[in-house]
């Protein structure tokens, strides 16, 4: 559906879209709509997101999953096996994300002091400077996208969106065990 959206307003002044809801109706004749009306609009919301990050972090060079790794890496050395546990996503896929950062120079890789089978990641200085020019845009970027939202609403808003990962978490789980 459409990515810049065509907004209107329902009776509570809630922001909805049209052309969601008509096809919803369509789809679910005679139904509530809301739960997937809400899930389309997460999606919208996911989307708007990923495309602003893939836009400040591909004019500089790094996708969205590196920039991961490497803000996970400022926080301190790691192994490729933990650094895939904490991003959810496969060695294999941290290991290329990897690869790219040693390739620009931003991350380094070297033994593992507590396991000589692993290998240690660790940022470099030039990435803790690549990650610190990068910080500033997105903090006014992320301040431009939730103007107007309020502390408590960014918690609201925080707090929902995990509720529903964490739901499809537990759904998934559930579905593998059948």
């Amino acid at each position: 559906m459409n990515d810049v959206p065509n907004l209107a307003r329902d009776a509570d002044d809630r922001l909805y879209s049209p052309e969601v809801r008509s096809a919803l109706a369509g789809f679910a004749p005679g139904e509530d709509t809301g739960v997937l009306e809400a899930a389309a609009a997460v999606r919208a919301a996911a989307r708007s997101l990923e495309a602003l990050r893939s836009r400040g972090t591909g004019s500089r060079g790094l996708s969205p999953g590196a920039l991961d790794i490497l803000m996970r890496l400022h926080a301190g050395s790691s192994n490729i096996k933990d650094l895939a546990a904490s991003a959810g996503v496969s060695s294999r896929n941290v290991t290329g994300l990897v690869d790219t950062l040693e390739r620009a120079g931003l991350a380094e890789r070297g033994p593992d002091p507590r396991d000589r089978r692993a290998v240690q990641v660790r940022i470099t200085p030039e990435g803790r400077t690549w990650l610190e020019e990068f910080r500033r845009p997105s903090q006014r970027a992320m301040a431009a996208l939730f103007r107007g939202f309020t502390a408590a609403e960014t918690t609201q808003l925080r707090h929902l969106c995990l509720r529903l990962a964490e739901n499809q978490y537990h759904l998934t789980r559930h579905l593998e065990d059948r």
